[in-house]
């Protein structure tokens, strides 16, 4: 019987990141997936190619969440892009009312769409109210550090605290990506169970950050856990599948390339 999995996400027209990267890493990994839209995000090629983010009604989310849950018997859900209080407040909601086995969650604290003050509250919207149903939370070095409270992470040492300190907010495993931006020869994200810490370390490709790295990462963990993998060995699945995605990514005329989650093979 096929496996489902689910994703509550942003469109980002690209198909570099965003529900778009989702639905490509189901498929790859042999999942049916199915999707909804919470807000639409579009590269701006006239400045600098900076975010242009527009969200979708509240309504239309919970009508979007109310027909997907009403066809399927969803139990793993990716939750990516929000963008607002509205929005986390309807994601908040369902996550409440459904039971969901696991609800793999990438923090995207920032989009640059947003004003300063918007961006904050959606930020503090997202710890309280999201976080805590996680079982997995996959956050950057950014993220990381915003969360933990922590202003520096050098090594994977600080990435351990980080990690170790997000959990404490409530989600079960934490998942710290250092990717290009720890220091040092190797990408390395550390997972946290809660007990201890788990390394995941291979050779850098190259130093420069490529798009959809980490929705790819997320949504393939999703889907590894949607055919019952444990966190661990579904995060060394993902973790594979990113660094076949980076050495194959897709070059455009954007000033970034991005991940092609065709090149891994089960």
């Amino acid at each position: 019987m096929v496996k489902l999995a689910y994703v509550i996400a942003g469109s980002e027209a690209t198909g570099g990141a965003g529900i778009q990267v989702d639905l490509k890493t189901f498929q790859q990994l042999g999942v049916y997936g199915l999707g909804t839209l919470t807000c639409i995000v579009s590269f701006d090629p006239k400045q600098g190619w900076n975010h242009r983010f527009v969200p979708v009604e509240p309504q239309v989310i919970t009508d979007q969440i109310e027909a997907a849950t009403s066809a399927h018997d969803l139990d793993v859900v990716k939750i990516g892009m929000l963008g607002t209080p509205a929005t986390i407040d309807v994601v908040s909601g369902a996550l409440q009312s459904h039971s969901f086995r696991h609800v793999v969650l990438d923090p995207v604290l920032i989009c640059k769409g947003q004003e300063p003050g918007a961006a904050l509250d959606t930020d503090n919207a997202l710890r309280a109210k999201v976080l805590p149903h996680a079982t997995v939370v996959t956050p950057n070095m950014f993220e990381s550090k915003s969360l933990s409270g922590m202003e520096s992470i050098e090594s994977v040492e600080d990435l351990t605290e980080a990690a170790r300190r997000i959990a404490e907010l409530g989600p079960r495993y934490v998942l710290a990506k250092g990717g290009t931006e720890l220091p040092g020869p190797d990408a390395v994200d550390v997972l946290w169970d809660g007990e201890e810490a788990h390394v995941f370390s291979v050779p850098k490709i190259g130093e420069e950050r490529v798009s959809g790295a980490g929705c790819t990462l997320a949504a393939a963990i999703t889907a590894e856990l949607a055919k019952g993998a444990e966190v661990r060995e579904a995060v060394a699945v993902a973790k594979e599948m990113v660094t076949r995605g980076i050495e194959a990514r897709v070059s455009a005329r954007t000033p970034f390339d991005t991940v092609w989650q065709g090149a891994y093979r089960a």
